[in-house]
């Protein structure tokens, strides 16, 4: 499973971003619009990693523009931990989940609309795109669990701030081409919550759910996470997996019949 994921991850991001090859290390650059990406194992290699190696693309990261930041599972890349440590970055830990969905298994449903809430896939031109691109935002602007001030108007200023930036299009072109999928649970059209998935292959990784803060502790991550993988079975995917926040998280995302395999290392300057 480990190795199937690792190919997942080389090979997703370079639907939207070129690879530079650092030797044991590959720097994946953004092209156009759109989240910025990350350095990570090169595919195959399975040599050490130094500090020099770490150091090298933290400078190409600087001279783009890019966040330097690495991503790596660490039961598969266990020595890379030491080595971005000695260069200076500070290293998070998320428990990294998975569901297989077999024929063997009861498929996840989609959750049934309550409380005015509906929840459903979004499609490319439909009218709630912006707000559900907008809504995980704003959620990760004030991490947490806890319900926050943030709400519907704060949602609505910001899909006017990014009606020109191009992101829906961008999004909209890529559910088209069968590289995302989005599902968000709407009231009266407006997202409350929302989240994609990114399937290549039979493997999909369900990411960026994030509810708007003034609607949290109702459920629709859950809910949201649900109809992602209900999607995602739908069109053939058999591995379904993702990043939990933290352990309390992961919990969470175990009612849906994840479970944990490793840990998800996310390492990046101190602020």
């Amino acid at each position: 499973m480990l190795e199937r994921l690792e190919r997942y991850y080389d090979a997703a991001p370079r639907s939207g971003a070129r690879a530079e090859d650092f030797g044991p290390l590959t720097l994946f650059v953004r092209e156009g619009q759109g989240w910025p990406y990350y350095a990570r194992p090169t595919l195959g290699h399975a040599g050490p990693v130094s500090a020099k190696d770490v150091a090298d693309v933290r400078a190409r990261q600087r001279e783009l523009g890019a966040p330097e930041s690495f991503e790596w599972v660490a039961e598969t890349t266990p020595g890379l931990r030491a080595a971005v440590e000695q260069a200076g970055l500070v290293v998070h830990e998320h428990p990294l989940m998975v569901l297989e969905l077999d024929a063997a298994s009861a498929p996840v449903a989609v959750p049934e609309d309550a409380d005015g809430v509906r929840i459903r896939t979004v499609e490319p031109d439909d009218p709630a795109l912006p707000s559900a691109l907008a809504v995980p935002h704003l959620a990760f602007a004030d991490p947490g669990t806890a319900v926050g001030t943030a709400g519907l108007a704060e949602l609505e200023e910001l899909v006017r701030s990014q009606a020109d930036d191009g992101s829906a299009e961008r999004i909209a072109a890529r559910i088209r081409a069968g590289l995302t999928r989005v599902a968000a649970a709407l009231v009266n059209g407006t997202a409350l919550c929302a989240g994609q998935h990114q399937p290549v292959g039979k493997v999909s990784e369900i990411v960026g759910v994030g509810t708007l803060p003034s609607a949290r502790r109702r459920g629709l991550g859950l809910k949201v996470t649900a109809a992602l993988v209900a999607d995602a079975g739908s069109t053939g995917v058999e591995t379904v997996f993702l990043s939990a926040g933290d352990d309390d998280v992961a919990r969470i995302y175990a009612r849906l019949g994840f479970s944990r395999l490793g840990t998800a290392l996310i390492a990046e300057p101190a602020e």
